[in-house]
């Protein structure tokens, strides 16, 4: 039975590899996939879904299952040696995550692996007890509980990697459109900063831009921080305003200091674009402006 609930953590342990890094994973079985641009990912997706209910069954003693996995794994060794013999040694192989290479040792394994797996079926089954059975039981939930611990952690690395990847964006400010910076403007005066206002930000838009109705939850989100005065200027209900700042378009930010400077502005898209006005006004007060 321990050799059984091994031979089934192997096949478990390589879905979950495959599952922890699905893109690396992806890639790394493209050659083996059809060329069509859903290839890897079908071929990802049979493949782990395979090991999965392979390794279940196993763990449980099914002899099919057993039969069924070694038979994979010499389709496995098969598939190497093809490689070999096309000069792709060293290559990715996905056989237990992307780290796998192509290459000898990993056909002795997915051979040592088969004569493994045809062998279950020839070990003859125990007979516990009931308490032995929950003993086994236990066991393999414990196992269980580490196999979901290592695609956890596996997959909060691949978002970390996916968000250091994606850098944030700022908002477009381009110096002939909008006020100069540095300038002091009279749209001050259309504001009421609270006591613990510090940057009075401008919000452009108009009803005809989708993109300004698609943002109105981020804008709302950033008036409610204490330290921002907010004000929405609307391109025909503000028209003085829009001419007197040349906003080129909305949507559209200008952060000014309570004295009226205009420390930053831009057009945004995003929220993340919008709070890199505030954060370029922060980073520009109290120092000169640069136009």
């Amino acid at each position: 039975m321990l050799v059984r609930g091994l031979a089934g953590a192997i096949l478990l342990a390589a879905a979950l590899a495959k599952l922890a890094t699905p893109r690396r994973s992806q890639a790394a079985l493209a050659p083996f996939a059809p060329p069509t641009r859903s290839g890897p990912v079908f071929v990802w997706a049979l493949l782990t879904g395979v090991e999965l209910a392979l390794g279940i069954a196993v763990a449980a003693g099914s002899e099919t299952a057993a039969y069924a996995a070694g038979a994979l794994m010499i389709c496995f060794a098969l598939g190497l040696v093809g490689e070999i013999i096309r000069g792709h040694a060293g290559r990715p192989c996905a056989c237990f995550g992307p780290r796998g290479k192509v290459g000898w040792p990993a056909v002795a394994r997915n051979v040592g692996l088969g004569a493994l797996f045809l062998a279950l079926p020839s070990i003859e089954a125990p007979h516990f007890t009931t308490t032995g059975w929950l003993a086994l039981g236990l066991g393999v939930a414990l196992i269980g509980l580490v196999a979901l611990a290592i695609l956890v952690l596996g997959l909060a690395r691949e978002v970390g990697a996916l968000r250091l990847a994606v850098a944030p964006q700022a908002a477009l400010e381009i110096p002939d459109e909008g006020p100069e910076l540095g300038a002091r403007v009279d749209l001050i005066q259309a504001f009421e900063p609270g006591p613990d206002a510090r940057t009075a930000l401008a919000v452009f838009t108009s009803d005809g831009c989708s993109v300004c109705h698609a943002l109105e939850p981020a804008i709302e989100f950033t008036g409610r921080d204490p330290l921002v005065a907010l004000r929405v200027f609307d391109e025909h209900r503000d028209q003085r305003a829009w001419r007197t700042l040349d906003v080129p378009g909305s949507p559209f930010a200008v952060a000014l200091d309570l004295d009226g400077t205009v420390l930053a502005k831009g057009t945004f898209n995003t929220l993340g674009q919008l709070e890199s006005v505030l954060a370029t006004a922060a980073q520009r007060r109290g120092g000169t402006v640069h136009a």
